[in-house]
């Protein structure tokens, strides 16, 4: 008995250019962290839901979830630069539901197009056990204390 495949669908999703790794580069290089988050040490995920046209392009994007102090206008902003690629559907004019969630960190952000990382201070210490035959070496790694 033959199995049944699955028969081909009509309208496809559209994809970002370059995938879900590109999306995320994009993201992660384009995301300005606003001041007043980085000032109050806000982080978390803003959940945004948008509409992608048959042309690609990103309209009525809104926030379904959110944190303030600007993430909220800043994820947004973000939305509408992305561009998808364009299909043809059969002459259909088709709209696409898109949900996406941007995550504001404080260790990885941009301030005035500079990016700011928190750095830690560390010493290696190399130990060799004396108890057993060969090289062996073992390597820890200690917080060096802020000056």
């Amino acid at each position: 008995m033959k199995r049944k495949s699955k028969p081909e669908k009509l309208v496809k999703q559209p994809n970002y250019p370059g995938g879900k790794k590109a999306m995320d580069e994009f993201i992660r290089t384009c995301l300005q962290y606003p001041e007043e988050a980085i000032k109050n040490k806000i982080e978390g995920a803003v959940a945004i839901e948008y509409n992608v046209d048959v042309f690609g392009k990103v309209t009525e994007a809104k926030i379904k979830h959110g944190i303030g102090y600007g993430c909220d206008e800043e994820a947004i902003r973000l939305v509408k630069l992305l561009k998808y690629e364009k299909k043809k559907y059969q002459g259909l004019h088709v709209v696409f539901h898109k949900t996406l969630i941007i995550n504001f960190q404080l260790n990885c952000a941009v301030v005035n197009n500079v990016k700011t990382e928190h750095k830690i201070n560390y010493q290696i210490i190399e130990t060799k056990n004396p108890l057993s035959s060969g090289s062996v070496i073992s390597y820890s790694i200690t917080p060096e204390k802020l000056k």
